[in-house]
């Protein structure tokens, strides 16, 4: 398993993969020291993010390799058919994947998502339209989803 630190508007993200795919993505509340040469497993991953985060790609085209149950990988998958710069609630989230009594596992799969970003959980929110859970914090939830955002908040000054 290869591990790279990269620099994100976020914090320093943890990507972790090999030859088989990307199977970890987490942002750090700790600094770790950056990765000088990128492995060649992670290169392309770490391109495509830093694309995301320049405002220039709006899509993942990456092999992943997450490793989870077989319902939160249905749950992730899921997760990955939510358009850039849209949300959905968990309601909705489980009323996709056909049983909408399940809002509760859906939402504990969610929060298992090992691929920061690239598995956009950060797209869910609560059926009122509110910020809820995010294991990257709030304030971190907020930012993405606003780099998203097709109407770009603007300074008054």
């Amino acid at each position: 398993m290869e591990t790279a630190f990269i620099k994100t508007p976020l914090g320093i993200a943890k990507l972790e993969g090999d030859e088989f795919g990307l199977s970890n993505v987490t942002i750090l509340d700790s600094e770790e020291k950056l990765t000088d040469v990128i492995p060649e497993e992670l290169e392309d991953a770490v391109y495509q993010l830093n694309e995301y985060f320049e405002g220039k790609r709006s899509q993942f085209s990456l092999t992943l390799n997450p490793e989870g149950t077989d319902f939160q990988k249905k749950v992730w998958e899921a997760l990955e058919q939510i358009p850039y710069g849209k949300t959905v609630s968990y309601l909705d989230l489980s009323k996709t994947l056909g049983d909408p009594k399940a809002i509760r596992a859906v939402a504990a799969a969610n929060g298992k998502n090992p691929l920061w970003v690239i598995v956009p959980c950060h797209r869910v929110i609560g059926s009122d339209g509110s910020l809820t859970g995010y294991a990257g914090g709030l304030h971190r939830k907020k930012w993405l989803l606003e780099h998203e955002s097709p109407a770009k908040q603007q300074s008054l000054f």
